[in-house]
Protein backbone atom coordinates (compact mmCIF):
# COMPACT_ATOMS: atom_id res chain seq x y z
CA UNK A 1 0.00 0.00 0.00
CA UNK A 2 2.80 2.36 0.59
CA UNK A 3 3.75 1.94 -2.80
CA UNK A 4 0.45 3.58 -3.96
CA UNK A 5 1.33 6.86 -2.09
CA UNK A 6 3.95 9.63 -2.18
CA UNK A 7 4.71 11.71 1.09
CA UNK A 8 6.14 15.09 0.89
CA UNK A 9 7.41 16.87 3.80
CA UNK A 10 6.35 20.77 3.69
CA UNK A 11 7.71 22.27 6.58
CA UNK A 12 9.34 21.47 9.66
CA UNK A 13 9.41 23.26 12.87
CA UNK A 14 10.55 22.39 16.60
CA UNK A 15 7.09 22.05 17.19
CA UNK A 16 5.29 20.28 14.46
CA UNK A 17 5.50 18.84 11.10
CA UNK A 18 3.31 18.84 7.99
CA UNK A 19 3.32 16.47 5.49
CA UNK A 20 1.64 16.05 1.84
CA UNK A 21 0.33 12.92 0.94
CA UNK A 22 0.04 12.25 -2.76
CA UNK A 23 -1.85 9.20 -4.32
CA UNK A 24 -1.11 7.62 -7.02
CA UNK A 25 -3.48 6.18 -9.08
CA UNK A 26 -2.98 2.17 -10.22
CA UNK A 27 -0.83 1.74 -13.43
CA UNK A 28 -1.23 -2.27 -13.12
CA UNK A 29 -4.00 -4.26 -11.70
CA UNK A 30 -3.36 -6.05 -8.74
CA UNK A 31 -4.67 -9.14 -7.50
CA UNK A 32 -6.02 -8.32 -4.06
CA UNK A 33 -8.53 -5.84 -6.13
CA UNK A 34 -11.12 -7.15 -8.86
CA UNK A 35 -10.52 -6.06 -12.36
CA UNK A 36 -14.37 -4.69 -12.76
CA UNK A 37 -17.59 -4.66 -11.00
CA UNK A 38 -19.65 -7.79 -12.03
CA UNK A 39 -23.29 -6.83 -13.08
CA UNK A 40 -26.13 -7.99 -11.90
CA UNK A 41 -27.73 -10.64 -13.90
CA UNK A 42 -30.63 -9.69 -15.68
CA UNK A 43 -33.95 -10.23 -14.27
CA UNK A 44 -35.83 -12.84 -16.29
CA UNK A 45 -40.09 -12.61 -16.31
CA UNK A 46 -41.57 -13.79 -13.52
CA UNK A 47 -43.98 -16.58 -15.10
CA UNK A 48 -48.13 -16.26 -14.70
CA UNK A 49 -47.97 -19.24 -12.06
CA UNK A 50 -45.38 -17.18 -9.99
CA UNK A 51 -47.27 -13.83 -10.17
CA UNK A 52 -50.45 -15.84 -8.90
CA UNK A 53 -48.62 -17.63 -5.99
CA UNK A 54 -47.13 -13.79 -4.82
CA UNK A 55 -50.64 -12.47 -5.36
CA UNK A 56 -51.82 -15.14 -3.03
CA UNK A 57 -48.99 -14.54 0.20
CA UNK A 58 -49.76 -11.04 -0.40
CA UNK A 59 -53.41 -11.71 0.23
CA UNK A 60 -52.66 -13.82 2.93
CA UNK A 61 -50.75 -11.60 4.78
CA UNK A 62 -52.80 -8.56 4.25
CA UNK A 63 -55.49 -10.83 6.07
CA UNK A 64 -53.10 -11.69 8.68
CA UNK A 65 -52.51 -8.35 9.30
CA UNK A 66 -56.31 -7.46 9.33
CA UNK A 67 -56.87 -10.33 11.93
CA UNK A 68 -54.16 -8.62 14.12
CA UNK A 69 -55.64 -5.61 14.03
CA UNK A 70 -59.09 -6.48 14.79
CA UNK A 71 -57.42 -8.48 17.88
CA UNK A 72 -55.70 -5.45 19.18
CA UNK A 73 -58.94 -3.19 18.88
CA UNK A 74 -60.83 -6.07 20.74
CA UNK A 75 -57.92 -6.37 23.61
CA UNK A 76 -57.94 -2.27 23.60
CA UNK A 77 -62.16 -2.34 23.86
CA UNK A 78 -62.05 -4.98 26.73
CA UNK A 79 -59.51 -3.04 28.70
CA UNK A 80 -61.59 0.20 28.19
CA UNK A 81 -64.26 -1.57 29.34
CA UNK A 82 -62.34 -3.26 32.41
CA UNK A 83 -61.05 0.14 33.06
CA UNK A 84 -65.08 1.84 32.84
CA UNK A 85 -65.88 -1.16 35.30
CA UNK A 86 -63.10 -0.59 37.77
CA UNK A 87 -64.28 3.64 37.88
CA UNK A 88 -67.41 2.95 38.38
CA UNK A 89 -67.15 0.59 41.21
CA UNK A 90 -64.85 3.35 42.97
CA UNK A 91 -67.76 5.87 42.55
CA UNK A 92 -70.17 3.47 43.97
CA UNK A 93 -67.80 2.60 47.13
CA UNK A 94 -67.03 6.37 48.04
CA UNK A 95 -70.62 7.53 47.44
CA UNK A 96 -71.11 4.47 49.96
CA UNK A 97 -68.73 6.03 51.96
CA UNK A 98 -69.28 9.23 52.02
CA UNK A 99 -73.45 8.19 52.44
CA UNK A 100 -72.31 6.06 55.61
CA UNK A 101 -70.35 9.27 57.17
CA UNK A 102 -73.57 11.59 56.79
CA UNK A 103 -75.60 9.28 58.19
CA UNK A 104 -73.15 8.82 61.12
CA UNK A 105 -72.88 12.28 61.71
CA UNK A 106 -76.56 13.12 61.46
CA UNK A 107 -77.07 10.22 64.08
CA UNK A 108 -74.19 12.17 66.09
CA UNK A 109 -75.92 15.52 65.46
CA UNK A 110 -79.22 14.25 66.47
CA UNK A 111 -77.94 12.53 69.99
CA UNK A 112 -75.56 15.61 71.03
CA UNK A 113 -79.07 18.13 70.37
CA UNK A 114 -81.06 15.58 72.71
CA UNK A 115 -78.49 15.73 75.02
CA UNK A 116 -78.21 19.23 75.34
CA UNK A 117 -82.13 19.65 75.61
CA UNK A 118 -82.75 16.64 78.62
CA UNK A 119 -79.70 18.57 80.08
CA UNK A 120 -81.10 22.03 79.75
CA UNK A 121 -84.88 20.52 80.16
CA UNK A 122 -83.02 18.82 83.58
CA UNK A 123 -81.42 22.48 84.89
CA UNK A 124 -85.06 23.99 84.04
CA UNK A 125 -86.54 21.64 86.38
CA UNK A 126 -84.06 21.91 89.10
CA UNK A 127 -84.10 25.83 88.90
CA UNK A 128 -87.79 25.64 89.01
CA UNK A 129 -87.32 23.44 92.43
CA UNK A 130 -85.16 25.45 93.87
CA UNK A 131 -87.83 28.60 93.37
CA UNK A 132 -91.09 26.90 93.50
CA UNK A 133 -91.04 26.41 97.77
CA UNK A 134 -89.99 30.53 98.84
CA UNK A 135 -92.81 31.78 96.11
CA UNK A 136 -95.17 29.13 97.28
CA UNK A 137 -94.30 30.85 100.93
CA UNK A 138 -94.91 34.04 100.07
CA UNK A 139 -97.89 33.83 97.95
CA UNK A 140 -99.66 32.14 100.78
CA UNK A 141 -98.36 34.56 103.39
CA UNK A 142 -99.97 37.57 101.10
CA UNK A 143 -103.14 36.20 99.61
CA UNK A 144 -105.74 34.11 101.33
CA UNK A 145 -106.43 32.06 98.17
CA UNK A 146 -102.77 30.77 97.18
CA UNK A 147 -102.34 28.98 93.40
CA UNK A 148 -100.39 26.09 93.95
CA UNK A 149 -97.43 26.10 91.73
CA UNK A 150 -97.59 24.26 88.23
CA UNK A 151 -94.09 23.63 87.17
CA UNK A 152 -95.10 21.90 84.06
CA UNK A 153 -97.00 25.37 82.59
CA UNK A 154 -93.63 26.65 83.01
CA UNK A 155 -91.63 23.78 81.09
CA UNK A 156 -94.32 24.17 78.07
CA UNK A 157 -94.09 27.74 78.35
CA UNK A 158 -90.11 27.94 78.03
CA UNK A 159 -90.03 25.05 75.03
CA UNK A 160 -93.01 26.67 73.00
Amino acid sequence: MIEDMEVKSLNKRASCQAFEVILKSPTEPSPERPQTLALPPQKKEPSLGELQRRLEAAEERRKSQEKQVLKQLAEKREREKEVLNKAQEVNNNYSKMTEEKLHHKMELNQENRMARLSALKQRLREKVSLHQHPVQKASSHFCCEAVPWQPECILHYAFV
